[in-house]
């Protein structure tokens, strides 16, 4: 089965991948990148998810970083006396509202701990259980929101789409060969993921019947 992969960003300056990596050096090459030419756009991608990271370029390198928090979080991690501290751990429950039907409530309320510990084991069991499944979901999204994005406008767009849908990969080489070759690079590294995780999900399937 496929190892979920520690996330990964991908800055892009038009149609040129200008650096991937930790959000923190992908937000730094981009930053000098707009220093020498401020009037070109930038795009930074979530390489797990295929989400856009919002990042306002205005001051310093430093002042970007702290802006999207990579100070913040970096010091936290690194903070072994934090992690040492006496007392109960926070678990980092957050409150917020379920609706149910009252048979729901009924069940769950006579469930060992009540109705907050029993909806956070079964929210557990389906996450182990459905590990494969979840994460083909999200890569197939990835590939297609920075499709859509980076080359949308590009020909053979549609039916390139198409194609990775189908799982017929050497049609999908074939229709995005002629595309900006970093863009095309990304998307079939993308592609690559999607497709291995496509697979582990119907494993994962064929294992329960």
């Amino acid at each position: 089965m496929t190892e979920v992969n520690e996330t990964t960003f991908t800055a892009f300056q038009d149609q040129r991948r200008l650096a991937s990596g930790s959000l923190r050096d992908v937000i730094a090459a981009a930053k000098t990148s707009i220093d020498v030419s401020s009037q070109t756009p930038i795009i930074i991608f979530d390489d797990n998810t295929g989400r856009t990271v919002e990042v306002d370029f205005r001051g310093t390198t430093d002042q970007v970083l702290a802006r999207v928090g990579v100070h913040a979080s970096e010091s936290r991690a690194a903070d072994p006396e934090r992690e040492r501290r006496p007392g109960r751990p926070k678990l980092g429950v957050v409150a917020r509202e379920v609706t149910l039907l009252p048979r729901h409530w009924e069940w769950l309320n006579r469930q060992p701990g009540g109705a907050s510990v029993a909806l956070r084991k079964l929210v557990e069991e389906a996450r182990r259980s459905h590990q494969a499944r979840d994460r083909a979901r999200q890569s197939q999204e990835a590939v297609n929101r920075c499709m859509t994005i980076m080359a949308g406008d590009l020909p053979g767009y549609e039916e390139a789409s198409r194609a990775f849908y189908r799982g017929d990969r050497q049609r999908f080489d074939q229709l995005t060969a002629s595309w900006p070759p970093d863009v095309r690079d990304y998307l079939r590294k993308l592609v690559d993921r999607a497709t291995s995780d496509r697979a582990d999900a119907q494993a994962e399937e064929a294992s329960r019947v």
